[in-house]
């Protein structure tokens, strides 16, 4: 793997927080083209996509330390201390959804309408972030003896044949994101876009998390099979009553 991406003297570019740096502009650029094509103001979407950036990382970072023990008893410096691993989308989400309740209001924005936008962002910037995590050596996956496995690191250092769960969470990604495009000239009614494509991405979620490399002992089910499931029953929930 590549976990430095570029070297220039003493600068150091790491792979993931550059893909994810990228994943983020590539992801904002597509939601200014879906909000012009769904009729809602693209500044003001643009500015609550920027607002909302911040508070989304964060909670992402604080699942991420929530759920290893370990981060949570080393100090403030090891929890936002960017060497010491990364991000669980999980977390960034509900964040996200409850500040945007404010920060809409304040810039007289739909709520189900940004959101069915929004999601274009979310799954472009999923798609960098998963090959930043590939070239970074994370997330990995189980040992295999597949066709379609690679030589990757696991969670440990070693290098095996493992499931390539990085690149199946990309692909996706990829393609919820190509459903969204040729499904939301038919949603009618604002949100169910959003909540199809939550729904889609948990269930594959929940697939791909039986093949990753387990970090520690434990329940069968993880944290994020839990939240998965959470999401398809209330999308769910949500779209039968609307």
């Amino acid at each position: 793997m590549r976990p430095v991406l570029f070297r220039w003297r003493k600068f150091n570019l790491k792979s993931y927080p550059a893909m994810l740096y990228f994943g983020l502009l590539a992801g904002v650029a597509v939601g200014n083209v879906a909000a012009h094509a769904s009729g809602i103001d693209p500044l003001r979407t643009y500015a609550a996509t920027l607002l909302l950036i911040g508070p989304a990382l964060a909670g992402s970072r604080l699942l991420y330390v929530a759920t290893h023990p370990v981060l949570c008893r080393s100090g403030l410096v090891a929890i936002w201390g960017r060497g010491q691993g990364g991000y669980c989308m999980y977390g960034g989400l509900p964040v996200g959804l409850v500040m945007s309740i404010p920060v809409l209001r304040a810039l007289r924005l739909n709520f189900c309408a940004f959101w069915d936008v929004a999601i274009f962002t979310i799954l472009v910037g999923m798609i960098f972030a998963r090959v930043g995590c590939l070239l970074n050596g994370c997330c990995a996956g189980r040992t295999c003896n597949a066709r379609l496995g690679m030589y990757l690191p696991g969670h440990s250092g070693f290098w095996e044949q493992r499931i390539p769960t990085q690149i199946l969470e990309a692909f996706w990604a990829a393609a919820l994101l190509i459903s969204a495009i040729l499904l939301r000239p038919h949603m009618r009614v604002p949100g169910s876009l959003f909540l199809l494509v939550a729904a889609g991405y948990a269930c594959g979620r929940f697939g791909l998390e039986f093949m990753r490399e387990k970090e520690f002992n434990g329940a069968r089910l993880t944290s994020a099979h839990w939240i998965s499931l959470l999401i398809v029953v209330s999308s769910g929930c949500a779209l039968a009553i609307r």
